[in-house]
């Protein structure tokens, strides 16, 4: 099923966070403000606006802090949503996996889908995703990972992982696949690290340009190595340059749908790269719609919904002789609005590591067993 397809409202709980991870893309975004967190009144409005125009009943937390630091307004949105839609409610968390012992259980009994950012082996997920003050992230994480699993009985949980891939676990995806088996971890996805999000597009900012260094073929050898073995270990192991290969579409993801993402400041953002809506710069395209605190509604963009949903591959020149574009999809809109200032340009790389990966593992009839985060 094209990525696309997974239509769910996301809410962008809170930017508190607890770890330091060191390429976080919005870090210095949320250095810059003062603390917030999404209101619940405007939380409730969100449910409302997409259970009203979507058929959809999946719900989602993610940042752009850590969602369980604000884990009291989550268990009252999700309260809030089966109040309107009951059992037919499935909510998705994307967490760092840094949370109280405490708040496990609510964890276990309401949450059907879990990717915890995680990525890897002990030595490299201590090197990259860590406290303030320095001490480990792992041995909280794996704690928290094995009461889930131990305690998981009848309930519906998954836990899966969401890996960024960098120079420190480019070419240990083996290793990795070991450890996640070991903690019995059985679904994973991996994303190349990409720049962060900044006031200006990447082609824009030489420093930034400068200090990108991602060995994407390298990256693609590997992927297929650890893919392979991760198959013999009963384990799945995708790539975000593949979250279409199990369907066809013209559409890369939700943005180009576009559905809600309801920030912190009481914005509609149709994208996980933009978490809040004020002050988005070249990211504004995709801020469609603003909280009305005296109307107590939201405005809608329309021309701003129209042209993100104009972006297909119909409408890129580079797509349209692609092999691999109806299982494509013209890739992330958030990291190509980025890196290139226009909803239509290109990651060339991005590109030929996508016909690469359709010509070495090839597309599938069979839907993935959970869509890419």
């Amino acid at each position: 099923m094209p990525h696309a397809n997974k239509q769910m409202a996301s809410f962008f709980l809170t930017t508190k966070c607890n770890l330091s991870c060191v390429y976080c893309y919005n870090r210095k975004e949320r250095s810059l403000m003062i603390e917030q967190t999404l209101p619940f009144e405007i939380a409730k409005a969100g449910v409302n606006l997409f259970f009203h125009e979507n058929s959809s009943r999946h719900i989602r937390f993610y940042g752009p802090g850590e969602p369980t630091q604000e884990i009291e307004l989550m268990k009252r949105i999700v309260e809030y949503s089966k109040t309107k839609a009951g059992k037919n409610v499935t909510v998705e968390l994307q967490t760092n996996g840094v949370f109280a012992n405490k708040d496990r259980d609510w964890i276990l009994n309401n949450i059907n889908i879990m990717w915890i950012s995680f990525d890897g082996e002990p030595e490299v997920q201590d090197k990259q995703r860590f406290f303030p003050n320095g001490k480990p992230s792992s041995p909280i994480i794996k704690k928290n990972i094995e009461w889930l699993l131990e305690n998981v009985s009848s309930q519906s949980i998954m836990i899966g992982a969401r890996v960024t891939i960098t120079d420190k676990n480019l070419e240990r995806q083996k290793n990795m696949i070991e450890y996640f088996s070991s903690l019995g971890i059985k679904h994973i996805w991996s994303d190349p690290m990409f720049p962060e999000v900044g006031m200006k597009p990447v082609n824009k900012d030489l420093s930034k340009i400068n200090s990108y260094l991602f060995d994407m073929d390298k990256y693609v050898d590997m992927f297929i190595a650890a893919k392979n073995y991760a198959e013999q270990l009963g384990i799945f192991y995708g790539s975000f340059l593949t979250c279409n290969f199990d369907g066809k579409t013209n559409k890369h993801c939700r943005a180009c749908t576009p559905v809600p993402h309801f920030t912190p400041d009481g914005y509609i953002s149709a994208c996980d790269l933009v978490t809040f809506g004020k002050n988005a710069g070249h990211m504004d395209c995709f801020v469609y719609g603003k909280w009305d605190n005296v109307n107590k509604n939201f405005i809608i963009d329309k021309n701003k919904v129209q042209a993100l949903q104009k972006r297909t591959t119909n409408n890129m020149s580079h797509c349209k002789k692609c092999e691999a574009r109806e299982h494509c999809g013209g890739y992330c809109l958030g990291e190509v609005q980025n890196e290139t200032g226009s909803l239509t340009g290109q990651k060339p790389n991005v590109c030929k590591a996508i016909k690469r990966l359709a010509n070495s593992i090839g597309f599938t009839d069979k839907q993935y067993p959970y869509l890419h985060p």
